[in-house]
C-alpha cells in the first residue's frame, strides 16, 4: 500500500503565494534601482536616464570619508569576528559532550535572541565609561562593537561545517604521526575554507550594513556610509540615496557570487 506523503508545491495556491512573495520582495528593490538612474531630484517623478547621481555619490567627499570608514570597520570586524568564531566552533565541535556545551553554543549566539537595541544600549554603556576612563575615542570601539555583534553569524557556517565534515582524515593523519597543528593546517583547515569564507563574507555584510549600534557607539564624525544616508534622509531625500544603495546591492551580489564560484570550484 503506498502511503501519500505531503507536498507543500502541491497545495492549492502555492504558486500564486509564491509569486507574491518574489513580488513583494523584490519589487521595492527594483524600484530603488530603477530611480537611482532618475535625472530628476524627485524620488518618485522619472525625468528620464542618467547616472548624475552616481557621479554626484562618487565626487561626495562625505560619501567617500564614510564609504572607506565602513570598509575599514566591516574588514577588522569581519577578520576578528571569523578567527574567534573558528575557534569557538572548533572548541565546541571537537570535543566529547559535557554538561554546559549546550549554554555554551547559547551564550555564542546570544546577540542573534536579543534585540539588537538592547546590544546597542549595553555597549554604550560600558563604552561610555572606557572612554571616560582612557581619553580614547577612536574607531576601535566601533570594531570591538561590531566584532561583538558578528560572531555569530561567523560561528553558524563555520560549526555547520565542521559538523557535516568527515573525521576519517584527520584520523588518518593523527595514526600517521602528525601532531594536532599538522592535522588542522594540513587536513581540517582546507576542508573547513568554504565555512570560513562564508562566515567572513556574512560577517563583512552584517557589518557593512549595520546602523543600530553603530549609531549608539559611534563618536563625533564617525559616520558609517548607513548612518550618512540615515541622516541624510532626515534632512534631504534625492536619488543620491538610491545610488548609493544600489552600490550596496551590487556589492552583495558580487559577494555572493564570489562565494559561489569558490565552493564550485573546490567542488
Amino acid at each position: 500500500m503506498r502511503k501519500n506523503h505531503f507536498d507543500l508545491r502541491a497545495q492549492p495556491g502555492f504558486g500564486l503565494i509564491t509569486l507574491f512573495t518574489f513580488f513583494a520582495l523584490y519589487l521595492p528593490i527594483a524600484a530603488l534601482v530603477v530611480y537611482a538612474f532618475n535625472a530628476s531630484e524627485s524620488l518618485s517623478v522619472w525625468g528620464g536616464f542618467s547616472t548624475r547621481w552616481f557621479v554626484s555619490a562618487w565626487n561626495n567627499d562625505a560619501v567617500q570619508d564614510a564609504s572607506i570608514r565602513s570598509i575599514v570597520i566591516a574588514l577588522w570586524a569581519s577578520t576578528l569576528a571569523t578567527l574567534t568564531a573558528t575557534m569557538a566552533a572548533l572548541a565546541t565541535t571537537r570535543t566529547r559532550p559535557y554538561r554546559g556545551l549546550t549554554f555554551k553554543y547559547a551564550l555564542i549566539n546570544q546577540p542573534l535572541m536579543v534585540p539588537e537595541i538592547v546590544t546597542a544600549v549595553a555597549l554604550l554603556i560600558v563604552f561610555s565609561r572606557i572612554k571616560v576612563w582612557t581619553g580614547y575615542s577612536g574607531l576601535g570601539y566601533l570594531v570591538l562593537a561590531h566584532t561583538a555583534f558578528c560572531i555569530p553569524f561567523a560561528y553558524l557556517p563555520i560549526r555547520a561545517r565542521l559538523e557535516g565534515m568527515d573525521l576519517t582524515l584527520e584520523r588518518a593523519a593523527a595514526d600517521l604521526y602528525a601532531t594536532p597543528w599538522q592535522t588542522f593546517r594540513r587536513v581540517t583547515l582546507p576542508l573547513l575554507r568554504p565555512g570560513i569564507i562564508a562566515g567572513f563574507m556574512l560577517s563583512f555584510v552584517i557589518s557593512l550594513d549595520d546602523v543600530v549600534i553603530t549609531e549608539f557607539v559611534k563618536s563625533g564624525g564617525q559616520d558609517t556610509l548607513p548612518t550618512y544616508m540615515l541622516g541624510q534622509l532626515r534632512r534631504e531625500t534625492t536619488p543620491e540615496i538610491n545610488a548609493i544603495a544600489t552600490v550596496f546591492l551590487a556589492l552583495s551580489v558580487v559577494l555572493v557570487m564570489i562565494f559561489f564560484f569558490i565552493n564550485r570550484k573546490r567542488e
